[in-house]
């Protein structure tokens, strides 16, 4: 993972292979750029920390991870620590104290840097006004949004905005235009393999090296390409109806195709086992995907397992029958995928027909503040849905430990990395 280097004697942090030559006695690391600002260090003008990576590598506890996670979803924009905390089974005061022990920030400075730095990257790249890319961002209002630049970056958004390089901007023929940054090693190739095996038609499709998906954004639709950019970055390509809250559509996009999970520890445990050492030592960029619709997966999740053989042409026929109609996308892309409530108006199997109920109605909760020893359980409770299945989805939420396969010999080792191993196994 990255680590952030702040000298005492300048008050700037840097990212690896800035040239800067501090003394060794000078220098203070960081596992993240928001502990070193709230440490008070600036960011380097020359490096630019804020194009990296920002991950939380998975040396943090499972419990620290998910609160992160539900922070990338945007829990923070409408909510306290307190709301956060209530949704992870813990007090506020015992999150902070987590964050602060293994993330050296809080909560709110995490989401705040996070914002910060997004924000950053848009005054760079794009060509959003500056009111646009302070919505864009998460900020709730111009004045926030002009507070925290400046105490982050020492500048206004305009100054920052006037310094960007000419390479920086990215054209775009319509829409925007982003960069996903990520540390490598990633394998792009293999995920976009992944994801072409698990597109739901009408809804996502992989060709010619882009993956390309619609979505819905507060009932309209939009529609995302994602493909490869350069060595340490993809670029992601949106068309929306709006760009407030674009900050939250980029960070499910990266949860997606997982560039939010950095499986430093998974790595260091599971490359001395004897099966899968081997695996990951030939493949030491494959990442476990994401989901961008919890219920979405879900429902593939049920029917792949259910009617393997038949999967697309059901799959197909749900969408068509109660996903909202998208108009001149091509690439066999015509529907958003429904929601639970607009599947209960629909004649699908017994076991969606549950699902959907159960998700409309709030008692299944499939999101990753849910542990694993939770959310399964709550899954195979409904009828026709099995353990496979519910490991399924579980690992697409962003579980560790999921594991959708029958138990292989030696898999107790490989805890509580399944998921990556799964994946090694399969891909």
């Amino acid at each position: 993972m990255t680590t952030y280097s702040a000298v005492r004697t300048t008050g700037i942090y840097c990212r690896p292979g800035c040239g800067a030559k501090p003394l060794a006695e000078n220098v203070q690391t960081f596992e993240l750029a928001a502990a070193a600002e709230a440490a008070g260090y600036r960011a380097c003008l020359r490096c630019r920390p804020y194009r990296v990576a920002g991950t939380v590598a998975d040396e943090a506890p499972e419990l620290v991870c998910r609160a992160v996670q539900l922070i990338i979803t945007g829990v923070l924009d409408d909510a306290d620590e307190t709301a956060l905390a209530a949704r992870l089974g813990l007090s506020a005061r015992h999150l902070r104290r987590m964050f602060n022990d293994h993330l050296g920030v809080t909560p709110d400075q995490f989401a705040r840097s996070r914002r910060a730095h997004f924000a950053r990257r848009l005054l760079d790249d794009s060509d959003l006004t500056i009111a646009d890319v302070a919505f864009a961002s998460g900020f709730g209002s111009l004045r926030q949004f002009n507070r925290a630049m400046r105490e982050i970056f020492r500048s206004t958004p305009r100054e920052l905005r006037d310094r960007r390089r000419r390479t920086d901007r990215l054209a775009a023929d319509g829409g925007l235009v982003l960069r996903m940054p990520y540390t490598p090693p990633y394998d792009w190739p293999a995920m976009l393999a992944y994801l072409a095996a698990h597109a739901i038609p009408g809804v996502e499709s992989v060709t010619d090296g882009v993956y390309r998906r619609t979505i819905a954004l507060d009932g309209d639709p939009g529609l995302l390409e994602i493909t490869a950019g350069g060595a340490d970055h993809l670029l992601l390509h949106a068309h929306l109806p709006y760009w407030e809250g674009v900050i939250h559509v980029v960070e499910r996009s990266a949860q997606l195709v997982g560039l939010e999970s950095e499986p430093v520890l998974a790595t260091a445990q599971l490359s001395g086992d004897p099966v899968i050492g081997p695996l990951l030592k030939a493949r030491p960029g494959l990442r476990v995907p994401g989901a961008w619709g919890p219920f979405e997966v879900a429902v593939q999740a049920v029917v792949r397992d259910q009617s393997p053989a038949d999967a697309d042409e059901i799959l197909a026929q749900l969408v068509e029958a109660a996903g909202t109609p998208v108009a001149g996308l091509g690439h066999g892309l015509t529907h958003a995928f429904p929601s639970a409530e607009a599947l209960l108006t629909h004649s699908v199997s017994k076991t969606i027909t549950l699902l959907a109920q159960e998700v409309a109605a709030g008692n299944l909760r499939l999101e990753v503040a849910e542990p694993l020893e939770t959310l399964v359980p709550a899954l195979t409770s409904i009828d026709g849905i099995s353990e496979a299945a519910a490991h399924h989805i579980a690992l697409r939420l962003g579980a560790r430990d999921a594991f959708p396969g029958e138990p292989a010999t030696g898999s107790e080792a490989w805890r509580p990395w399944r998921a990556l191993a799964y994946l090694h196994l399969t891909q």
